[in-house]
């Protein structure tokens, strides 16, 4: 079964089932989320909901509670009666945790420090599909207080989880997924951590908001004048024998990459 999984993804609580079809006609995927959007009075109350309202599964990803829990335990025994088939493993740290749910694709969600520690055997895993990386929870585990700066940008410790979670997806060809921007209203902010995490080779970013949904498909979709140099140089590359200049910059096969990934990105934003 293929499956969807960016550039846009939205959590939505499990408890609120009248939010789940608005959230997949927003999104490119949507994440209903067993684990910190339910109180944990709730937990029930919303698994019961995800059996009642079944969404295309081809966009939709389970996150259950962390490995070894009962609300793991009772979090799957719900998932295996729907056709979800992609679940996203809260707090993911070993090879351990992802035995524990081999039938599934998963997105292992590495936000604590022996999970993003953990990134790259977690990233070979063959039933892991993607990589993402949480800021909050990780500073936490560190016995922190906050990912980020009062001017908005990360701490160097969130920087470098945010990094070595990309490089793990990257080194074994999993999707890499961005953490969440939480400052809502900040769709300037957004913006520029989008493009960012574009630019570094992030495949999609997960969001909180349905608003943040247009910011996130503006900052993945290339430019029209990006689409028109990146056509340009590979024109130019076909004429070439090797290392080329080209408008007075030196031209060789990285750039020429760039150039094929900006046009791969504005045909899978193109086509229907």
């Amino acid at each position: 079964m293929s499956f969807s999984m960016g550039p846009a993804i939205l959590f939505c609580p499990a408890d609120r089932p009248d939010r789940y079809a608005k959230a997949l006609q927003r999104a490119d995927a949507v994440i209903i989320d067993l684990e910190d959007a339910v109180a944990a009075g709730d937990k029930e109350t919303a698994r019961q909901a995800l059996l009642a309202n079944p969404l295309d599964p081809q966009r939709t990803i389970v996150r259950v509670n962390p490995a070894g829990t009962e609300d793991f335990a009772a979090d799957l025994t719900a998932v295996r009666q729907t056709a979800y088939r992609t679940i996203m493993l809260a707090k993911t740290e070993t090879l351990d945790d992802l035995a524990a749910v081999s039938d599934f694709n998963v997105v292992a969600l590495c936000e604590t420090a022996l999970g993003v520690i953990n990134a790259p055997q977690l990233a070979a895993a063959p039933n892991v599909v993607a990589l993402m990386w949480g800021a909050e929870d990780l500073v936490a585990s560190l016995g922190g207080s906050s990912s980020r700066h009062d001017s908005g940008d990360y701490r160097d410790v969130a920087l470098h989880a945010r990094s070595q979670v990309l490089l793990a997806a990257g080194a074994f060809g999993k999707l890499a997924i961005d953490s969440v921007y939480i400052n809502i209203p900040d769709h300037e902010g957004l913006l520029a951590e989008s493009i960012d995490a574009q630019a570094s080779g992030f495949g999609a970013k997960a969001s909180i908001h349905p608003g943040q949904m247009p910011v996130i498909r503006q900052a993945f979709l290339p430019s029209a004048e990006q689409v028109e140099r990146a056509t340009r140089i590979l024109a130019a590359a076909k004429d070439a024998a090797g290392v080329f200049t080209f408008e007075g910059q030196m031209v060789d096969e990285p750039l020429l990459r760039h150039a094929r990934a900006t046009l791969a990105r504005h045909a899978s934003t193109t086509t229907p």
